[in-house]
């Protein structure tokens, strides 16, 4: 998506406030939608933003793992984020979107509802993630930040897949 290229190469990626020394550090994030809430991902773990394609099913992968894509000559699993935190899923729209991550090494399509934006906010404002959901099962959320009226979940993307989810995922593609 160009918008998230351009924005890409507009932003400091340093991720420092430089003329300040007292100052915050700045984290860089692209969010995206999952119905009602907004979730966000560290810019440097994205590679590109696409529209949804036609996805090749794979016989026998994870039920959260829709299948694979070609993109650009390389062959990619495509991953249902919404299935992955088990939410109700949800039919493709225009607004539909495969993010291109880069997880432990490897590339992984993530499908969300929308990309929100590309946002620049201070660590100051993100807090940790409240205890009642800061089990064993929630070890891939960093914090949430709050941005005027909005909360924003905070996603540590290399956690959010199990060791023996990261081995099926890596089957699929040999």
């Amino acid at each position: 998506m160009e918008a998230v290229k351009e924005a890409n190469n507009q932003i400091n990626r340093t991720g420092k406030a430089e003329s300040d020394p007292g100052l915050e550090e700045i984290v860089q994030l692209v969010t995206f939608r999952l119905g009602n809430e907004e979730f966000a991902l560290d810019i440097l773990k994205v590679q590109e933003i696409n529209r949804i394609v036609e996805i090749t099913k794979v016989p026998k992968a994870p039920d959260f793992v829709e299948g694979v894509i070609n993109l650009r000559g390389r062959v990619i699993p495509i991953v249902d984020i919404r299935k992955k935190f088990h939410l109700k899923t949800k039919e493709a729209t225009k607004e539909t979107r495969i993010i291109v991550v880069n997880i432990m090494n490897k590339t992984i399509g993530l499908i969300v509802d929308s990309v929100s934006e590309v946002l620049r906010i201070d660590s100051s404002t993100i807090q940790p993630p409240p205890p009642l959901i800061a089990g064993l099962d929630s070890d891939y959320i960093k914090g949430v930040g709050k941005l005027d009226d909005r909360l924003i979940i905070l996603l540590d993307i290399d956690k959010i897949f199990t060791s023996g989810e990261h081995r099926l995922i890596d089957g699929i593609t040999g």
